[in-house]
């Protein structure tokens, strides 16, 4: 990033945060992933950034990119929080258009200097620079779902494929999802319950599309799927989800994402129980 590099190198001490990407789409990609609110509150710490929106108190999706995705990433202090409009800074990161012309790549140089100061973009591409200036706000506590593995109940990797294809088929209709976990038979079941009836679909534990099956109990859970369906924007793009239930219900959908690099992210959504499932129904 020559023109970059020579533009600001010097001003690199005025900076708490400096984060440099060769292409910047390997960070649009990932934050697109949980761009479903305006606003977003990024953590960023030696390890990497954190990006968390969330919605009604129910939902919390996280973006983590770890510092090894960048090619410069430094941290002046132990940690860096600030509160930004998502939407505004995508639109910047695709300044140069979202579906460049193949061979070009946009690079990234971002910056942020302290508490009320904006976020600084310098995009770089074919030697054309753009410099947007993205205002940060105070940033504001975000939800504790105290989703810890040790109270972790339930938990199944799947290969990406095989929930994409039953997201696809779920009945919309449906206000909840209600999703089944048990050492015995269903062993993994999604159901619906919407207009045309109720609809179940079945995941062997010997299935091809299941990568590790650990259930200790049967658990029995309804979800909001209008809480649920921003997550499916993380599900197109992963090649592996890991589903966790822990002991009050609480649902994390944890998305493995390989960017076009080939580095691994991860995008993280909790959601809190919807009702309790009636014996008769379970």
């Amino acid at each position: 990033m020559p023109l970059l590099t020579q533009h600001i190198e010097d001003e690199n001490d005025q900076y708490s945060l400096v984060a440099s990407l060769d292409n910047v789409r390997n960070l649009s990609t990932i934050l697109k992933a949980i761009h479903f609110q305006d606003y977003a509150t990024c953590f960023a710490t030696k390890n990497g950034i954190k990006v968390t929106v969330e919605n009604a108190k129910c939902v919390q999706a996280n973006a983590f990119i770890q510092a090894g995705i960048f090619q410069e990433f430094t941290v002046q202090e132990e940690s860096i929080t600030f509160r930004i409009n998502l939407t505004v800074l995508l639109d910047c990161l695709s300044i140069f258009g979202s579906s460049p012309t193949p061979g070009t790549l946009t690079a990234l140089r971002m910056c942020y200097q302290d508490y009320g100061y904006p976020l600084m973009l310098f995009l770089e591409e074919g030697g054309v620079v753009t410099v947007c200036k993205i205002n940060t706000q105070e940033p504001v506590e975000t939800l504790d779902f105290d989703f810890c593995s040790t109270n972790v109940i339930n938990k199944i990797i799947l290969q990406s494929e095989g929930l994409r294809e039953a997201f696809s088929e779920l009945d919309m209709t449906s206000e909840v999802l209600q999703i089944t976990m048990s050492p015995e038979k269903p062993y993994f079941r999604l159901s619906t319950f919407g207009n045309a009836g109720s609809s179940h679909l079945d995941y062997p534990k010997d299935s091809d599309l299941m990568e590790a099956f650990h259930c200790n109990e049967t658990q029995v859970n309804r979800y909001k799927i209008s809480l649920l369906k921003p997550s499916t924007k993380a599900l197109v793009l992963s090649c592996k989800v890991s589903i966790r239930t822990d002991n009050r219900g609480f649902l994390s959908l944890q998305y493995m994402i390989r960017n076009e690099d080939g580095q691994i992210c991860f995008v993280e959504y909790y959601c809190c129980p919807d009702e309790v499932v009636p014996e008769s129904e379970s």
